[in-house]
């Protein structure tokens, strides 16, 4: 097992790491893949991420999510965040969390805030809509409404073949044209599973809190197997943050079963 506490970078160094430094991959083996050179075709490198419990929910059945990483975890929320073009949420994760996507727990500045709202389900309410970095909210084409909700730009993009959300080739895409390379998809769980089910989380952050819900959300939603051998298996390293485990996956853009 390999553990590393996220405080244990010196300000140096999680400065070197802001900078981009190539050198500053050997600081951290956590970090230091968010600096290579993207290996995908497309020259984007997108990391999702999911936090969850030992029974695997990332919220009640209610929908209340705080807290259920500590503390060293959401420092390295804002982290990974500090190292972002983009941060990528959900229409679900705005309603329910109202999050400012912003980098308060670390220096560096704060990524494009990119949520994804389908259906346009959404108000100017938010805070992501009012205050904070520049944000676009991306919607289907086949919807009708204003070009901006309070400060976001509003654009449109075509649905999935199936399941209703957006075509996430084509979002990833239209980040790219805008310089937006490095892609952090925070949540929920149905917008990390459609980065996934479509082959494009290049690696995958998943912690686990030492807590037990019982019910609840869960963390990953997609198509079923019929047979253990038929899943997808992937490698991890373990590391330590406090209390909980972080699992740092490669993905590598490969595709769940049933997910053709």
């Amino acid at each position: 097992m390999t553990t590393v506490i996220a405080d244990e970078l010196s300000d140096a160094a999680w400065r070197r790491l802001l900078a981009r430094d190539p050198a500053a991959a050997e600081l951290s083996p956590l970090y230091g893949p968010l600096l290579a050179p993207p290996p995908a075709a497309d020259g984007c490198f997108v990391l999702g991420r999911i936090v969850q419990t030992l029974d695997g929910r990332i919220a009640t059945v209610d929908g209340a999510s705080f807290w259920i990483g500590g503390q060293q975890d959401i420092l390295h929320t804002h982290r990974l965040r500090a190292l972002s073009d983009a941060v990528v949420v959900g229409a679900g994760t705005v309603r329910a969390d109202d999050p400012l996507l912003t980098t308060r727990h670390c220096a560096g500045p704060s990524p494009v805030r990119v949520i994804f709202d389908a259906d346009r389900r959404l108000a100017a309410e938010h805070r992501v809509f009012s205050c904070g970095p520049a944000t676009l909210l991306l919607c289907a084409s086949d919807t009708s409404g204003p070009d901006r909700i309070g400060a976001a730009e509003v654009l449109c993009l075509p649905r999935a073949n199936r399941g209703g959300g957006l075509d996430i080739a084509a979002a990833v895409a239209m980040l790219a044209a805008r310089g937006l390379r490095r892609i952090f998809v925070e949540g929920g769980g149905v917008t990390v599973s459609r980065f996934l089910a479509a082959g494009l989380l290049d690696r995958l952050h998943v912690t686990i809190a030492p807590l037990l819900l019982g019910a609840g959300i869960p963390a990953f939603t997609l198509p079923g197997v019929a047979r253990p051998e038929h899943g997808m298996r992937l490698d991890w390293s373990v590391h330590r943050l406090g209390c909980d485990l972080l699992l740092d996956i490669a993905v590598r853009r490969a595709r769940p079963s049933g997910c053709a």
